[in-house]
């Protein structure tokens, strides 16, 4: 089987529709200012102990797998776990406890971001920022082109490679859903220490300050989160440096978008071609998979066909030394009576002949 130039530029050229519509949508890097009174959540590290009951009720609200391993289970911290289409977040540990000092703790997630690079670079504005806070995802316009998970600077979001029906990018949603009916996020509700807070960022902030401020000793006078890449919704407090939490140190407060905006701009009309070659290749492969089908119900059908001759051959030689092995059968059976016959009336010849010997 091969296939021709012709059919790989013509696969090609169907998805050219695609491509134009991709370039109507291609807006400039947008810019998302922050809105007042937005919420978000304060985490206090120091106050942490690995318990993920975070985790287990982010799974149970998101109607995911429990966690694994377990809850309780000491393998969960053998090594950093990432972020899954399962698993939208996670705790790990960085340090292990001594005699002298405790372990600790960080829980990682979806940072939702005051001006997201995940939005700018979705040509196709599956990703808004919300007054609310939290960046809301539409899957129903995203075209999987997975351009917002290498873009993530926390490597947040994942996506549903085993769902070959509706894939889709999977990521802490900051419970939208529970903050629009009045509720706060799961995590913040269940977290038994008080290391997880939901409230205005803003007053978060200054409860921040009012911590380190306090307990100078206890804290890194550093508010993770508040100018980072533009500040975040996802608020983090340390008693160790960044670094040891796997944080990012010493990065630009400039929002991402801002950074890149230059590159950014020929973000849509760059991955705007992605639709149009996906789809292209996949006519391409459709064509393929149409005469891989074609040529093997084609052989299957010659195969079909020579067993059928082969086995009406088979079975008309059967029958011919069927009826051959009848007929000599029936010659032999008939050339036995025969000769039983005849040799029962040769006897009995004699032994008239023998009586009538003994008469005289």
């Amino acid at each position: 089987m091969s296939i021709s130039r012709r059919g790989l530029i013509g696969g090609l050229a169907a998805g050219a529709g695609v491509l134009l519509a991709g370039e109507s949508k291609a807006d400039s890097t947008k810019r998302y200012p922050g809105y007042q009174g937005r919420y978000g959540l304060l985490h206090d590290a120091t106050l942490c102990v690995g318990c993920r009951s975070c985790e287990e009720a982010c799974n149970e609200v998101n109607d995911n797998p429990p966690p694994s391993p377990a809850k309780g289970d000491p393998k969960a911290f053998d090594k950093p776990r990432p972020l899954t289409d399962k698993q939208y977040t996670v705790v790990n540990r960085y340090r292990e406890a001594t005699e002298d000092r405790p372990a600790v703790y960080r829980k990682h997630q979806c940072m939702h971001c005051n001006e997201p690079c995940c939005a700018s670079v979705c040509f196709v504005n599956a990703f808004t920022k919300t007054p609310e806070g939290p960046v809301e995802y539409d899957p129903s316009v995203c075209v999987g082109c997975r351009y917002c998970v290498m873009a993530c600077p926390y490597y947040a979001l994942s996506y549903e490679y085993d769902d070959p029906v509706t894939p889709e990018v999977k990521r802490c949603t900051m419970c939208l859903d529970r903050i629009r009916e009045g509720k706060n996020p799961s995590c913040s509700d269940i977290c038994p220490t008080g290391a997880i807070i939901f409230g205005e960022r803003e007053k978060l902030i200054e409860v921040a300050r009012a911590r380190i401020a306090k307990n100078p000793e206890r804290y890194v006078d550093h508010i993770f989160g508040e100018h980072e890449f533009g500040g975040t919704s996802w608020l983090t407090l340390t008693g160790v440096p960044l670094r040891t939490l796997g944080l990012p140190e010493n990065v630009s407060h400039e929002p991402l978008p801002k950074l890149t905006e230059g590159a950014l701009s020929l973000v849509p009309v760059i991955v705007s071609a992605w639709p149009g070659l996906l789809l292209g290749m996949y006519a391409f492969n459709k064509r393929k998979e149409k005469l891989a089908k074609e040529e093997l119900d084609q052989a299957l059908g010659n195969a079909a066909d020579q067993a059928k001759t082969e086995l009406d051959e088979a079975m008309s030689k059967a029958a011919t030394k069927a009826n051959k092995d009848k007929d000599s059968a029936v010659e032999q059976a008939a050339n036995k009576a025969k000769a039983e016959a005849k040799k029962e009336f040769e006897e009995a010849q004699k032994a008239e002949a023998k009586g009538a010997e003994g008469e005289a």
